[in-house]
């Protein structure tokens, strides 16, 4: 027997899906409308097994590292994300929308205090904290600095959905 599915109308799912509403309100909009209780995972999920396209821009340059569960949210990082869907936006990508203006101007600000201090994104999983702002050097050519060898980062798997 197969899986039941909570999605009472696959069209209307996949359409806001496609029109980038968050899981936040697809999960509010569930339970005022249909009173089905989901998660924001369950529509990770349904998204994937949809074969739709991804709502985050992928970005090995400036998220070459595997991050560890405890730093997927740090501020760093958030922040590098912002770039990498600006970035992808920029470039014609038609599967992302752009930043709202609130994360934009905190993109900005952050990129700004980046440039004043003179520092890249360096990431060591080995330590509480996982993201810290360093000088930057000369052989950084963005705003992170690059895994080098003897480093505690290790590369991101290619298909890794951990960023």
């Amino acid at each position: 027997m197969g899986r039941v599915s909570k999605v009472q109308n696959h069209d209307e799912a996949k359409r806001w899906l496609k029109e980038g509403k968050s899981y936040a309100w697809m999960v509010e909009t569930y339970k005022e409308k249909y009173s089905v209780d989901t998660t924001p995972t369950y529509w990770a999920v349904y998204r994937n097994r949809n074969d739709l396209p991804l709502r985050i821009a992928r970005d090995n340059d400036l998220i070459p590292w595997q991050v560890e569960e405890k730093h997927r949210w740090a501020y760093d990082l958030v922040m590098l994300r912002f770039e990498a869907r600006r970035r992808a936006v920029a470039n014609g990508d038609p599967n992302l929308k752009a930043l709202a203006e609130a994360d934009a101007t905190r993109l900005e600000s952050w990129k700004k205090s980046l440039d004043k201090e003179s520092a890249v994104v360096y990431y060591d999983p080995t330590t509480e904290d996982g993201f810290f702002l360093v000088p930057r050097e000369e052989e950084d050519a963005d705003i992170v600095r690059k895994i080098r060898p003897g480093d505690p980062a290790k590369p991101r798997r290619s298909d890794s959905t951990g960023n």
